[in-house]
């Protein structure tokens, strides 16, 4: 009898195998059934003219999946006058890990002043995002509202709930900002793409509305490599001859003209390209955003040649990361303080260069004061700032993630 059941047993276990290896066969002439088609990592970013245009970036981990918009005119997602486009894909190979695949899509052709419900995903019944909706500029805008933050870097889940509760105080304070530019170091390691899933699933959905746009940090371009950091966003492409396409561009929205300088690589190249790009501008406000700062916590040497064209073309205002601390300096011109910074900065009378803190959790001891700084601390609470514009009018207001204002200036254009 012991023999009989033994065999029996034996039977059973290779019947196991063998059914287990046929089923295992099947999966792979079907493809990867267990890769998701659950968009993530959405983004929404200007690309082109932000009163007619909107660009979306999203991941999936299915190489199958068609990159597919829906939008239609209005604050509800409805099945009536639904308009489809289909964007393009890129796999991104991972050792060790799942693929991931990164989807891009522009949509032209907008209204300027209109709100859109739009969602993404396959094309197919199944791995669309849930609805949201985003507003596009309108025709004539004289005033506007922005948020800066920079240095949300962080590696774990728990890193990234700071961030989000920084961005969720900022739109609490200023609800209509139409825009916001990080100053790079999004996340600690840009191949580490848990460290993405939490930078955008944190922010629950901001970055599905509100485009961000970003600087090319030293934790996001790394050994003269910045692709990771890239697939996640669809940047004008107006850059210097010679950076890698997205780290370096510029783009107006109303009345002010912006530019993204790149302190990672090609600095010189970028040098005649801003000159050029600051000349051609007739926007009254010129505001450059940048990562190492000329005037932060301390200054970059590199980039010295630039805040020679930021005296010449009367750049207003810097927005800087990097130091992880708060600084705001005097107005400057030349290397010199042109004003006290008490009161409103007038006339073009100096630029003004400003670290926001950082909007994560990763604080650096504070630095030496040095005579550019008017207002320099360490605060060790994650802080963002409100930029509005009306008019001859720039009020700059820094706050931390519990909504206390810890700084404020105002610059004027009185001629």
């Amino acid at each position: 009898m012991m023999i009989r059941y033994q065999s029996a047993a034996w039977l059973i276990a290779l019947a196991v195998v063998v059914v287990g290896a046929a089923l295992w066969l099947e999966s792979q002439k079907q493809g990867p059934v267990h890769a998701s088609s659950t968009p993530k990592s959405i983004a929404t970013t200007f690309h082109g003219d932000p009163r007619t245009t909107r660009a979306f970036t999203w991941f999936t981990e299915n190489p199958e999946d068609a990159a597919v918009i829906q939008w239609v005119k209005g604050s509800q997602f409805t099945g009536d006058n639904v308009q489809t486009l289909t964007g393009s894909t890129a796999v991104i190979q991972m050792e060790k890990k799942k693929s991931q695949v990164a989807h891009t899509v522009e949509i032209t052709g907008l209204e300027p002043g209109t709100v859109y419900s739009y969602r993404v995903g396959s094309g197919q019944g199944t791995g669309w995002s849930e609805p949201s909706s985003f507003r596009t500029e309108p025709e004539g805008t004289n005033g506007f509202t922005f948020i800066n933050v920079a240095d949300s870097q962080g590696k774990t889940e728990k890193d990234f709930e700071q961030w989000g509760r920084t961005l969720d105080q900022a739109f609490k304070i200023y609800p209509h900002a139409g825009f916001i530019v990080h100053n790079g170091d999004l996340t600690e390691d840009p191949e580490e793409e848990t460290g993405w899933d939490s930078f955008f699933g944190k922010t629950g959905s901001w970055l599905k509305q509100i485009p961000l746009m970003p600087v090319t940090g030293n934790h996001d371009e790394m050994n003269g490599n910045a692709d990771r950091y890239l697939a996640h966003f669809q940047l004008p492409a107006n850059g210097a001859k010679g950076s890698i396409p997205g780290t370096n561009y510029s783009f107006d929205y109303g009345s002010a003209h912006i530019v993204v300088l790149n302190t990672e690589s090609n600095i010189n190249g970028q040098t005649e390209w801003l000159r050029n790009d600051l000349a051609r501008t007739d926007k009254p406000w010129k505001i450059v955003a940048m990562h190492r700062g000329v005037y932060g916590g301390n200054s970059y040497k590199k980039v010295e040649k630039w805040s020679e064209l930021f005296d010449e073309f009367q750049v207003d205002l810097v927005l800087q990361g990097h130091n992880h601390e708060y600084s705001r300096s005097y107005p400057l011109r030349g290397g010199k303080i042109t004003g006290n910074g008490d009161g409103p900065i007038v006339n073009h009378e100096g630029t003004v260069y400003v670290v926001t803190n950082a909007s994560g959790t990763k604080f650096n001891e504070k630095k030496k004061d040095l005579f550019y700084h008017k207002v320099h601390f360490q605060n060790e609470k994650p802080m963002f700032a409100g930029i509005t514009i009306e008019g001859s009018s720039l009020t700059y207001q820094a706050f931390d993630a519990d909504g206390i204002k810890w700084d404020e200036f105002v610059i004027r254009h009185e001629s």
